[in-house]
């Protein structure tokens, strides 16, 4: 169990993920198919952990140990306890839906979390369209960002217990995320890194 620590938004965090994209791809080459910003930090505006999330996809499930595999020989720092997401409510029970790989900085380097996940999974979406979302509506973005500083306040010493209440209004943000996708068309763009 660490800290939770909230801190408002950074202007210098889109800066700080292409330098961190910059070092993924010199790692990975072209063998991945996208690095996107998700997370908080991605959000213009949103307060959040001052942690870098990075999502790194593969075209194919068999790709997530060998990408996993060439980062941590770059020197970044697997997770053995993380692999796969939270369970979301309606999704499939089939466990590809959720499978990644998580990785940690290199020693010495600015706090980020490597996401690696298989492409079209529901993982995979998740994370962009929650992204895009709330770039879109920023109202939603303030009142999670709201959301997550008192839950920092309250469970500021659980980081655990902090990460599945986040999760639980994560997922409600995510089901509105979907209906907006679909009344408007939403795809993904292209590639941030």
């Amino acid at each position: 169990m660490g800290l939770v620590k909230i801190v408002e938004y950074d202007p210098a965090w889109p800066d700080e993920f292409r330098d961190v994209a910059r070092q993924l791809r010199r790692a990975l080459g072209e063998s991945v198919v996208r690095i996107d910003h998700v997370g908080s930090t991605s959000v213009l505006g949103l307060a959040s952990k001052n942690v870098i999330d990075v999502q790194v996809s593969v075209e194919h499930d068999s790709e997530l140990e060998s990408v996993s595999e060439e980062l941590a020989d770059a020197g970044w720092i697997p997770s053995d306890g993380i692999s796969r997401d939270h369970e979301v409510p309606g999704w499939t029970s089939d466990k590809s839906a959720t499978r990644k790989r998580y990785l940690g900085e290199p020693p010495g380097h600015r706090r980020v979390h490597v996401h690696v996940r298989v492409l079209g999974q529901a993982n995979q979406r998740y994370a962009i369209l929650f992204r895009d979302y709330l770039r879109a509506h920023p109202y939603s973005a303030s009142a999670y960002g709201t959301l997550k500083r008192d839950l920092a306040l309250l469970l500021r010493d659980d980081s655990g217990r902090y990460a599945d209440v986040k999760d639980a209004a994560c997922d409600l943000i995510y089901f509105a995320a979907e209906d907006w996708a679909e009344t408007v068309g939403w795809i993904a763009g292209p590639s941030d890194g």
